[in-house]
Formats: C-alpha cells, sequence, structure tokens
C-alpha cells in the first residue's frame, strides 16, 4: 500500500502560508479561509477523520491550536477551500477560544511559525463530549485513535 499522503493547491510543503489562511483580527487582516486539502491511501479500516491545524512555534504551553475538525466521514477524501463543517462532522474549540478556522497570526518579530495540517486516519469516531476538552486533549484523544496520519506545513512570520 502506499503512504497515506496529505496534499493543498493553496500552497506547496515549506512555503510562506497565503494571505487567504492569515487570521483577520488580533492585529492580523488576512483571509481567514481555509486551505483545500486533499488526502489519498488512507487506511482500509479507517472509521471516520480528523484534522488539526498547529503552532508548536506560538510562544504558549502546548503552542498553538487553529483548527480542529472531527467525525470527517471515512469516505471523505478532501475538503474545498473554506469547507463549511456539516454533521456528522463538527469542530471543536481552538486556542482562540472558538470554534472554526483560525488562520496564522503569530506574534510581531517572533520569527518564523510553522503551521502543521494533521490529517489523522482513525480507529472511531467521537461524541460531543469531546467539545469540553481543550485542544491539547481533543489531541491526545485523536493520536490515541490515530491508523496513520499525513501532514502539510506552511511557514509565516510578522
Amino acid at each position: 500500500m502506499t503512504d497515506f499522503k496529505l496534499t493543498t493547491a493553496s500552497f506547496n510543503d515549506g512555503d510562506t502560508l497565503p494571505y487567504e489562511q492569515i487570521y483577520k483580527g488580533h492585529g492580523c487582516d488576512g483571509g481567514n479561509i481555509s486551505p483545500d486539502l486533499k488526502w489519498e491511501n488512507a487506511p482500509a479500516d479507517t472509521k471516520s477523520f480528523a484534522i488539526i491545524m498547529h503552532d508548536p512555534d506560538a510562544p504558549v504551553k502546548n503552542g498553538w491550536y487553529h483548527w480542529i475538525v472531527l467525525n470527517i466521514p471515512s469516505e471523505i477524501t478532501g475538503f474545498e477551500k473554506g469547507q463549511k463543517i456539516k454533521s456528522p462532522m463538527f469542530e471543536t474549540m481552538t486556542s482562540f477560544n472558538e470554534t472554526g478556522y483560525g488562520g496564522a497570526c503569530p506574534p510581531i518579530g517572533h520569527g518564523i511559525h510553522h503551521y502543521n495540517f494533521v490529517i489523522y486516519a482513525l480507529d472511531t469516531t467521537f461524541d460531543n463530549s469531546i467539545k469540553s476538552k481543550p485542544p491539547v486533549e481533543v489531541e491526545k484523544e485523536v493520536q490515541a485513535h490515530s491508523l496513520a496520519s499525513a501532514k502539510v506545513t506552511a511557514v509565516y512570520q510578522r
């Protein structure tokens, strides 16, 4: 089997995150639109997918969680740019204390930050009780049920 893979047409792996994916607020003036994402070669026994966008370079404990989407049906293989999240999928709280996509907005002068978009193929789906957990705990739950994961990374600084 070929490796589980995540790609996007919005940027190349390692490139600067485009204006569209930058946060609008907190001093940033981007489009705050999630990128298109496409994944392939998931394990055959995948029950659902999860997407987590995380900045490990943020100057806070555990980094900054920008987007968490759970219960993506196993037959879905991609998201359009600005994808609307509908049931059975749902988003959990981010480090912005809101749900939904929150683009990059690192502190001015803090240097280059890495924005990891990770797709997880999972052996389960989650119930609504996970929505009350902080992002780092949600990520731990996701990783505990991961059959495979794939990542694409962009960078950004102000």
